[in-house]
């Protein structure tokens, strides 16, 4: 049992380290196309500003601290650790290999990767959830609030790679581009809000509205009702973290 408990923490550091390293290596290597480029395939259908992208600078801290705690031989709650550790590896992993993917132009690699880094993600959050773990101070604070923020972001990119991808392949065109990014729109937020319910974590809700809210600010020029409709769902996503939060207040405060 303890050797499996090391192996999984290991892998846990390794992910984190692979996913932090892939894009700087590529960034100072200058291999491939970067995330910018391959993300601006899908722009005449559906963008989100410049500034959304930041958000990685604090997933990538978070999950720092994650790697960190859960290392640490007198963390507490193991059963929380046990819970979520094998889906963060998986979704971390997932993180550095879309780079390798994107950059080599492998468009439904692309895909299949955020998804499943995603839906790994939700589903590790979900079973803590499930079995009323990390509710409180530490445990919370380094472990779902990091994982919840990376779920949340990957869930709000996953929609922007689909149409990123139907855009390039020319399944997407200037006729259906507005209808495809409401339908994205509306796709990510359904998802959102069941992942928000399901997760119980504040911070998967505020990556989600961080998503929708830049989408609306890059859309407002060329696709106003694009826009509205995002900006109306990012307060939507939030407003419901809101109301959960305050009904339950063990699940979402830290």
């Amino acid at each position: 049992m303890a050797d499996r408990q090391l192996g999984r923490r290991l892998a846990v550091v390794g992910a984190v380290a692979f996913a932090i390293l892939v894009p700087a290596v590529q960034a100072l290597t200058d291999w491939g196309q970067s995330a910018a480029e391959f993300s601006a395939d899908g722009n005449s259908t559906l963008r989100a500003a410049g500034y959304a992208f930041s958000i990685w600078s604090v997933i990538y801290a978070g999950l720092v601290v994650y790697a960190i705690y859960q290392i640490l031989p007198r963390r507490a709650e193991p059963a929380l650790l046990a819970a979520v550790g094998w889906p963060s590896v998986v979704a971390a992993f997932g993180c550095g290999l879309w780079i390798i993917a994107s950059a080599a132009d492998l468009d439904w690699a692309s895909v299949a990767i955020i998804l499943t880094s995603a839906g790994a993600m939700v589903f590790g959050l979900a079973r803590a959830q499930a079995a009323g773990l990390g509710q409180t101070g530490w445990p919370r604070r380094s472990v779902l609030w990091p994982l919840g923020l990376l779920a949340g972001w990957l869930t709000a990119a996953a929609a922007l790679n689909i149409l990123t991808v139907l855009t390039a392949k020319g399944l997407i065109g200037p006729d259906s581009a507005q209808t495809a990014a409401l339908a994205g729109v509306v796709g990510v937020t359904a998802a959102a809000l069941i992942g928000a319910m399901i997760v119980r974590v504040g911070a998967y809700g505020l990556a989600v509205g961080w998503g929708l809210a830049a989408v609306a600010v890059a859309e407002a020029g060329p696709k106003p009702l694009v826009a509205l409709t995002a900006l109306a769902a990012a307060a939507v996503v939030l407003g419901v973290s809101l109301v959960l939060a305050l009904r339950h207040p063990r699940s979402y405060r830290a």
